[in-house]
């Protein structure tokens, strides 16, 4: 019977966890499993909650990876960088959000987050400063072609809001 009650309560303890972790935010599956990992949960358990909450539509790996991408964009994160990110949490395709995005739009971003963060001025003299940037831009997950126009530009596009 201690077995029985055991198993209830780790299924009970599962799909607490679970809800209030979903409330907060988004999750991908890879997530949540090592999150209930964590609070020492079985596998099977694990597996079977999240199933069901995949059924009652509370957790999708689809939606999570379209609002992760949105948030990311938004923040000023290239294409790599966020394509990594959702890598490292499970997700193997790009969502719809992202494949929509043109190169052209990549630049604009960088173009705008460069003018927020280190204005827009002639780079051509300034070896130092370009490289910093540069580098900046790549740990920001923007292509080498990206940060090249980015980086030549002298002028900031025109931005409909």
């Amino acid at each position: 019977m201690a077995k029985q009650e055991n198993s209830d309560d780790q299924e009970y303890k599962a799909r607490s966890t679970a809800l209030r972790l979903l409330a907060r935010r988004e999750h991908s599956r890879l997530e949540m499993v090592l999150k209930l990992r964590q609070r020492k949960i079985e596998n099977s358990i694990i597996s079977m909650v999240l199933d069901d909450y995949e059924g009652e539509g509370w957790l999708d790996d689809n939606r999570f990876a379209e609002v992760y991408s949105r948030q990311r964009m938004d923040l000023g994160y290239g294409l790599l960088k966020i394509q990594a990110e959702l890598q490292q949490r499970g997700i193997q395709r790009l969502p719809a959000c992202l494949i929509e995005v043109s190169d052209t739009d990549w630049i604009r971003n960088a173009l705008l987050l460069r003018e927020k963060r280190f204005g827009v001025s002639d780079l051509s003299n300034d070896w130092d400063e370009k490289v910093r940037q540069a580098r900046f831009f790549a740990r920001r997950g923007f292509a080498a072609n990206q940060i090249e126009r980015v980086l030549e530009s002298k002028e900031v596009p025109d931005v409909d809001l």
